[in-house]
């Protein structure tokens, strides 16, 4: 299989792992997601779920293909540092105005995504020196 649909198949994991999470959380349990902003409340549904993921897969490929083109020394190393700052980053506004509930499972959607997105374009990836 081609680096590309390999890279490929990561991406679709990556959008399906969350959106397990999600339902476990939301329909199974009955947690709905919502996040209170002022007197609005957002809600999460499945689809915005499933767009961030794929927007978070798209974006990670797009600068490991971008390391790998410019000829980036330890491309998948430096991919991989960045790739874990992103998840660091992606948790901090989980401390805003939501229950308990809610703040576990967006913490799970982001680990889902990650714990398919690192390994598996890791793992495709040409080691370099």
């Amino acid at each position: 299989m081609s680096v590309r649909k390999q890279r490929l198949a990561v991406t679709g994991l990556a959008v399906l792992a969350p959106l397990l999470v999600w339902l476990v959380a939301d329909p199974i349990l009955g947690r709905q997601l919502e996040i209170a902003n002022g007197d609005e409340t957002l809600e999460i549904g499945a689809v915005v779920v499933a767009l961030v993921a794929l927007l978070v897969a798209l974006a990670g490929w797009g600068l490991l293909a971008a390391l790998e083109r410019f000829g980036v020394r330890r491309a998948r190393a430096v991919w991989t540092g960045a790739a874990l700052a992103v998840l660091a980053l992606s948790v901090l506004p989980l401390t805003g105005d939501m229950t308990g509930g809610t703040r576990a499972a967006l913490g799970l959607i982001h680990l889902a995504v990650a714990a398919v997105l690192v390994p598996g374009l890791r793992r495709v990836s040409p080691p370099r020196l």
